[in-house]
């Protein structure tokens, strides 16, 4: 699934449009990752709604959502989603460049952050790149991002054990808003 609006608005003049976003279809050629995102501004309460509106048809209500506060000026613990909330917590450990998606029905999903700062063209290579089944795209210098991010280690395998890592997918909790 891509759901790819004109790359270049940006969200302050595009509000209430689609996420930008590529999911690597599943196969048994897994990657790292499970699909790349593209925000439109490092604003977490303005971006969260439309990614998770975005996937609640195909994954089912994501109830949690994982960043590193690296990239994230402003961290809110609750964001308001199409009648329910979405809790948003933070680990120094997750890579900078990823973020965890938390849901009740297809468990743990990892998405590469392109930069918002990212040319159009780079971030198009990224999100196509993204669609191939077993994609070896990892979170770490986006290949043609404009500006490589100093953190250019590459994520940890999501098998991998890590502090402070959530382990699988939450209880899920009663339909309706909270």
């Amino acid at each position: 699934m891509t759901t790819a609006l004109d790359l270049t608005v940006p969200r302050d003049l595009g509000a209430g449009l689609a996420a930008r976003l590529s999911l690597t279809p599943k196969t048994p050629l897994a990657g790292q990752l499970d699909g790349v995102w593209w925000p439109y501004s490092r604003g977490l309460e303005a971006e969260l709604p439309p990614l998770a509106a975005a996937l609640d048809e195909p994954w089912g209500r994501i109830p949690h959502v994982t960043v590193n506060p690296t990239h994230w000026p402003v961290i809110p613990h609750k964001v308001p989603v199409a009648g329910h909330t979405v809790h948003v917590g933070w680990f120094t450990e997750q890579h900078p460049d990823k973020l965890i998606l938390l849901c009740c029905t297809v468990g743990r999903w990892d998405l590469l952050v392109i930069p918002p700062e990212t040319e159009p063209a780079a971030a198009a290579r990224l999100i196509n790149a993204a669609a191939i089944p077993g994609s070896i795209l990892t979170a770490g210098v986006p290949d043609g991002a404009t500006k490589p991010p100093s953190h250019a280690a590459s994520a940890t395998p999501r098998n991998a054990k890590q502090p402070g890592k959530p382990k699988a997918a939450p209880a899920c909790p009663p339909p309706g808003p909270r």
